[in-house]
């Protein structure tokens, strides 16, 4: 029992104490943690911001292919220069080049036909000759005899039109078919730089509109800023207006931007920030700036923080006058 009464005492106050620390180390204040990178700052004392995303003066082309079919060779590389017509990628041609050896025989076989088509019209022709002077003796020939003859001449004459259209045809086929294996040879169509290749030989190129492009290129020279300025705020918007851009992680490497356009359809913003007054059904006014690639260590795809100036708002706005009923 001595022991007992001394042990509880004991786990007693070590509770306490215990309960104590904790106390005491939940009543500091956390610190607040610092930001990687501090945010940018306006220039302006009225300004509207927005986020810019950066893309090529060309915009930035997504190539595809007009034919599908398996790739058969790749001609660039990802960050290549490029000038318009340097071929891209090649489709696998070895169907097209047999369909084109076919219609070449084909070609050949209606060639020939014009030739045997000549020979009989002229056959018929000499047949009819034979008989065509002596009409209306009808011990010499029957009128009979003379109208089949004459007739055979038309039909040989009708079979070598036909000859020489089957002829036509078959050139037709021939240039379609060689259209086709120019298309399966995709070349770039412009000057630009390549900046993505997202195929491979021996992979599978499909057509029409891809999440994913084939490959994508543009005209770096001169980038573009493509910044969203939210509905609310597009009625300050002022073209010509002085803007800046920053880095996203370095808001001191920053350049000057020039006005590009407007382009006047108000679209659904496609990237939200997660701000709470944000809605999904937010839309926004694109507008694009451009940038020389020499100012900034930008690349294409890269977010940028936009600052346009804007004319100040007056805070206060004095009643319009009303003069015998009107407001003036």
């Amino acid at each position: 029992m001595n022991f007992k009464n001394r042990i509880l005492p004991a786990i007693a106050v070590l509770g306490l104490t215990v309960a104590v620390i904790v106390a005491v180390l939940g009543e500091q204040k956390t610190p607040p943690a610092q930001p990687v990178a501090q945010p940018a700052q306006a220039p302006f004392k009225s300004y509207i911001g927005g986020a810019g995303l950066v893309e090529a003066s060309s915009n930035n082309i997504n190539i595809g292919t007009g034919l599908a079919g398996i790739v058969k060779t790749i001609f660039v590389k990802v960050g290549q220069t490029v000038t318009a017509g340097t071929p891209l990628f090649e489709i696998d041609d070895r169907e097209l080049q047999a369909e084109r050896q076919l219609k070449q025989a084909n070609l050949t076989k209606s060639r020939a036909a014009v030739v045997e088509a000549k020979a009989t019209l002229e056959d018929a022709r000499s047949q009819y000759s034979l008989v065509r002077d002596v009409v209306g003796n009808e011990r010499a020939v029957s009128l009979d005899d003379v109208q089949k003859r004459r007739n055979a001449e038309l039909l040989a004459q009708a079979k070598l039109e036909s000859a020489r259209a089957a002829v036509v045809a078959s050139h037709a086929d021939i240039r379609s078919t060689q259209i086709n294996l120019e298309r399966l040879i995709v070349r770039a169509p412009i000057d630009g730089q390549i900046m993505q290749v997202n195929i491979r030989p021996g992979e599978f190129a499909q057509t029409g509109v891809l999440t994913t492009p084939l490959i994508m290129m543009g005209n770096l020279d001169l980038l573009y800023v493509r910044v969203n300025i939210d509905e609310n705020d597009a009625w300050r918007f002022t073209p010509q207006t002085a803007a800046v851009a920053s880095m996203r992680g370095n808001r001191d490497l920053k350049t000057a931007l020039t006005f590009v356009r407007v382009e006047p359809y108000v679209t659904p913003k496609q990237s939200l920030t997660g701000a709470s007054t944000e809605r999904v059904d937010t839309r926004v006014l694109q507008v694009l700036y451009s940038f020389k690639q020499s100012a900034l260590p930008a690349y294409v795809g890269q977010q940028m923080d936009v600052f346009i100036e804007t004319p100040e708002v007056p805070t206060t706005v004095q009643p319009a006058a009303v003069t015998n009923g009107v407001r003036k």
